[in-house]
């Protein structure tokens, strides 16, 4: 049995062996097989390599050999170019040489002509200066005269071309401003007719007999003394049937005395105590009166609610006058002319009506506060809550301050026109005839002016010239200059027409 085994291992140990001896031998046979096959490659891959070098190395040089050759070409172009620019240099520098000796010989002939010229002009001053020697001696005229005279005669064209094209501004101007103004004016006067009565500062009071007279003056004169010291009101009674006139300046006094002396008389009973209580009652109820005439004025002019103090001044300008035209009647024109010309014109209409409606309240108190109407109207305006531009136009309306707005400018425009309407205001007839005096001077003092007539109540003046002085352009001139005048140095209420008058032509100008 392990001889069996024995054996049995001898030969799987000898099998194990020759299968050992047979892969070696076989791992040799392929090794020897492999470095053969390497050594085979290796020298393919030199033989390659060795052919691919060759290969190179001809297309290295046949490529070098190109880029030489154009390296070669580019070189031979440039070579050629700069030949080219060389040969355009140096006849660029020919061309130089030769345009600056063209230059110096120029320059030369060009000092030679302004030698030349020098001496002529010497020479031609010499004879100039010869020449107006000989005209200084045969025309008895220096140059300073002649230049002189040569100035006035331009002087006089210039101006009489000024006339010319003044006048043709002022009648283009005119035109459309007398157009437009005239339109404006016209269609608020015609919506504002009213009628005016010149008011006096003297009142009637009828009486049912003589005899009354005497009990109106009492005893030794108790009670006309009585009347008088209350009302301060004078008590005319003379030979007028029937009636006593009252005198003052005080419409407002004068209306109170009017009132009691009334009641006096229809009551009968006239004595100091009488009077008194009469005086008393009659100016209580003017007072309230004059409250409902400024309410009523208020509401007439339909510009809204208003102080009470304002509404009281404008009551008491149903008493006051102006050259004859009652002032709330006044105000009241001026209230809707300038409502209207606002409406128009596209300005504030309320601020118009406003300012037009008490422009004039400080004649009111004119005798109780120191200042002008206007600056007085103003300063109440501005104390009882008038907006400041209500303020400024009424301080504005007789330019004692420059308008600054529209508004202000209507109401002087209102108030012009409603104190200029024919009938509206009157004069005593000294002012009237030494107005008519000053417009008349005023225009004689011209030069070349003939003859001045005033006329229309002053608002036109005729201006009669010597046409042998005076040209169209020059009595255009005439005429503008007069009215300039006029304006600076006259007062007048409306406007005042110049023409004046050359031959059978006339120019006017109107301010």
């Amino acid at each position: 049995m392990q001889l069996v085994i024995g054996i049995v291992l001898g030969v799987a140990a000898g099998l194990a062996v020759g299968a050992l001896v047979a892969s070696r031998v076989a791992i040799g046979r392929r090794r020897a097989a492999a470095e053969q096959e390497i050594a085979r490659m290796t020298a393919d891959a030199e033989r390659s390599a060795d052919a691919i070098r060759r290969e190179a190395q001809v297309e290295a040089k046949e490529e070098a050999l190109k880029l030489r050759a154009e390296v070669e070409r580019e070189l031979a172009d440039r070579r050629a170019e700069t030949i080219k620019v060389e040969e355009r240099t140096a006849a660029r520098e020919q061309d130089v040489e030769r345009t600056l000796t063209e230059l110096e010989r120029r320059e030369q002939g060009l000092a030679d002509r302004e030698l030349h010229v020098k001496e002529l002009q010497e020479s031609l001053k010499e004879t100039r200066d010869a020449q107006v020697r000989e005209l200084e001696r045969i025309a008895g005229l220096t140059t300073a005269d002649a230049k002189r005279q040569l100035l006035e005669q331009a002087e006089d064209q210039i101006r009489r071309d000024m006339g010319r094209m003044v006048r043709a501004a002022e009648e283009e101007a005119q035109a459309e401003a007398k157009k437009r103004a005239r339109n404006l004016v016209a269609d608020a006067l015609q919506r504002v007719a009213a009628s005016h009565a010149a008011e006096t500062t003297v009142s009637l009071v009828e009486l049912p007999s003589d005899d009354m007279k005497g009990r109106i003056i009492g005893r030794e004169g108790r009670n006309i003394r009585a009347l008088e010291n209350l009302t301060g009101v004078d008590f005319i009674i003379d030979d007028t049937p029937q009636a006593v006139v009252l005198s003052s300046f005080d419409g407002v006094r004068r209306e109170v005395a009017k009132l009691t002396l009334a009641k006096l008389v229809e009551d009968g009973r006239i004595h100091p105590s009488r009077i008194e209580e009469m005086y008393y009652q009659s100016k209580a109820e003017i007072e309230e009166h004059i409250r409902q005439l400024g309410e009523q004025a208020v509401f007439e002019a339909n510009v809204g609610s208003m102080h009470d103090e304002l509404i009281k001044l404008l009551g008491r300008l149903r008493f006051r006058t102006s050259y004859g035209q009652n002032i709330l009647k006044h105000s009241l024109e001026c209230t809707h002319l300038a409502g209207i010309m606002a409406s128009e014109l596209g300005a504030s209409v309320k601020t118009a009506k406003r300012a037009a409606l008490l422009h004039d309240a400080g004649k009111a108190m004119t005798h109780e506060v120191e200042g002008s109407h206007a600056s007085i109207s103003a300063q109440m305006a501005k104390r009882y809550g008038e907006s400041q531009h209500v303020v400024h136009a009424i301080e504005a309306h007789h330019y004692e301050v420059q308008p600054q707005t529209v508004e202000a400018v209507l109401v002087i425009a209102a108030d012009a026109i409603s104190a200029s309407r024919p009938g509206a205001r009157g004069e005593s007839l000294e002012h009237y005839v030494k107005r008519l005096e000053n417009l008349e001077g005023l225009a004689s003092a011209k030069k070349g002016v003939e003859r001045v007539f005033a006329i229309q109540a002053g608002r036109e003046i005729r201006v009669m010239v010597k046409p042998a002085e005076v040209d169209d352009d020059e009595a255009a001139l005439l005429s503008h200059e007069i009215a300039r005048e006029i304006e600076g140095q006259l007062e007048y209420p409306g406007q005042i027409k110049v023409t004046v008058i050359r031959e059978s032509r006339a120019t006017e100008y109107a301010k």
